[in-house]
């Protein structure tokens, strides 16, 4: 593989595959769960120190293990090559196409803001009564999925050059949201959720109703557990900072760039993440966040600032965020399914690299039309749902190979060694299956589904090992 990515573009990676839609819009769900500015920010401080303890951990893996597919490699070296297939299983089938796919068709919609005949009402084919079927909206995402992996097709350096230049516009638009927020600020919103009511519902013995199923009834729940609960949203809007390892191949000085890139890619996107809901909290009191208009918090922000033009302003945002936040998907996941290929664990065209751009070809436009296929299918947000539990558990297993590693290999190069190991490795995985278990309890309509998908590789494996091996 070609060594062209420089430790600029390792943090673009990180930063961009980071940033999508989610931040613009998770917070209306939280505060309805929350009722509270301060359990608000709290959510997003314990997102922050799960996300830093991660990559801080992962960057241990990363250094001693600088090698295309990333994770997909520390599972199989720690823990067997079932686990890492089981990881690349689900991150094809359901974490990085459907994401994708999410990602992609956001794009779509808030095009439509400025040309009003782009909208997933808009149907150009349409089957059954469902959401299967090709509109103008999923038109605009398929297109926006070819040309993009067409792009990286012609080489990693040109997949970079488009991260490094819309990871820097959608920084610089984040800084927008916050500048923005402290220009318009609004004293009774200040007031209001920064005076006594900051700590409503905030206490060590305070009870919250969470809605148990998609229509079920609710169960009252400690503090704990509510911001358990609602770690589904600030978690996975935070998600995606591990693509950079899945690119270790092609990253120059790997041993120093990888964790240096995971630290400083996801500390700056947290730091920026929690300005803004600081600045949303600054110019909407939390039922005015609660409430926004399609959860669209931002576009609210926006619109108290610059008026109805706000929002195509916050439109414009995230069209960058998510063009670029696609592109660093694309690039990134490819290359664990060229790993797989590699092991016999995938399709075997799969595992071979274009003569001319060094780049996985075959893998990308593999993942390009399965990417396809779930923009059609209109089942994308629920796949992404069900693997929410899927996708931390494998963040917890991870980080379990990383203790196991320093038992089994003692003697392996370790150019940098966790931040705060034993100890914040040990608080991540307690954390970490603590959520897992709220929501396999209080978030069922997620979380076995998301079972069901990692099991489902079981056979699958055993097939393939049966008939390539």
């Amino acid at each position: 593989m070609v060594k062209g990515l420089g430790l600029f573009s390792a943090t673009a990676i990180v930063m961009g595959s980071m940033i999508g839609s989610g931040i613009f819009i998770v917070p209306a769900e939280m505060s309805r769960t929350l009722g509270s500015p301060a359990l608000l920010i709290a959510a997003w401080l314990l997102t922050a120190f799960m996300t830093l303890v991660g990559a801080l951990s992962y960057g241990e893996l990363a250094a001693m293990m600088p090698k295309a597919g990333g994770q997909y490699v520390y599972l199989r070296e720690a823990l067997g090559p079932v686990w890492g297939f089981l990881y690349g299983w689900t991150l094809f089938l359901v974490i990085q196409t459907g994401t994708i796919a999410a990602v992609a068709v956001a794009f779509g919609k808030f095009l439509g803001v400025f040309a009003p005949g782009i909208s997933q009402q808009h149907w150009i084919a349409h089957w059954g009564q469902g959401s299967v079927g090709l509109n103008t909206a999923n038109l605009v995402a398929i297109v926006v999925i070819l040309f993009l992996s067409w792009l990286n097709t012609q080489g990693v350096k040109l997949g970079a050059a488009v991260q490094n230049i819309f990871t820097s516009a959608k920084v610089l638009a984040l800084l927008g949201v916050i500048a923005v927020g402290l220009v318009a600020r609004n004293a009774a919103a200040i007031h209001a959720n920064f005076g006594a009511a900051f700590w409503a519902n905030a206490g060590w013995k305070a009870q919250h109703a969470v809605r148990v199923g998609s229509n079920g009834p609710e169960a009252l729940v400690g503090v704990f557990t509510v911001l358990a609960v609602v770690q589904v949203g600030s978690l996975f809007s935070s998600d995606a900072w591990n693509n950079v390892t899945f690119t270790a191949g092609e990253i120059t000085n790997p041993k120093r760039n990888l964790p240096l890139s995971l630290a400083l890619g996801t500390g700056v996107v947290l730091a920026l993440y929690i300005g803004c809901n600081l600045v949303y909290l600054s110019v909407l009191p939390l039922g005015a966040i609660a409430t926004a208009p399609q959860d669209r918090v931002a576009t609210a922000v926006m619109q108290v600032a610059f008026g109805p033009a706000g929002a195509k302003l916050m439109a414009a945002a995230i069209l960058i965020s998510t063009f670029g936040c696609v592109n660093g998907l694309l690039l990134a996941g490819a290359r664990v399914y060229y790993a797989m290929s590699c092991d016999g664990l995938f399709f075997a065209a799969t595992g071979r690299l274009d003569a001319r751009s060094g780049a996985p070809r075959n893998a990308l436009w593999l993942q390009c039309l399965w990417a396809c296929l779930l923009c059609l299918s209109g089942q994308y947000g629920n796949l992404l749902d069900y693997v929410i539990f899927a996708v931390l558990l494998f963040y917890v297993l991870t980080i379990i190979g990383l203790f196991r590693l320093r038992k089994t290999r003692p003697e392996a190069p370790r150019p940098y060694r966790a931040f705060g190991y034993p100890l914040l490795p040990g608080f991540y995985i307690v954390i970490a299956a603590f959520i897992c278990g709220v929501l396999l309890r209080y978030k069922p309509q997620y979380t076995w589904p998301g079972v069901g998908i990692v099991l489902l590789g079981l056979p699958v494996y055993a097939l393939w090992r049966r008939r390539f091996v």
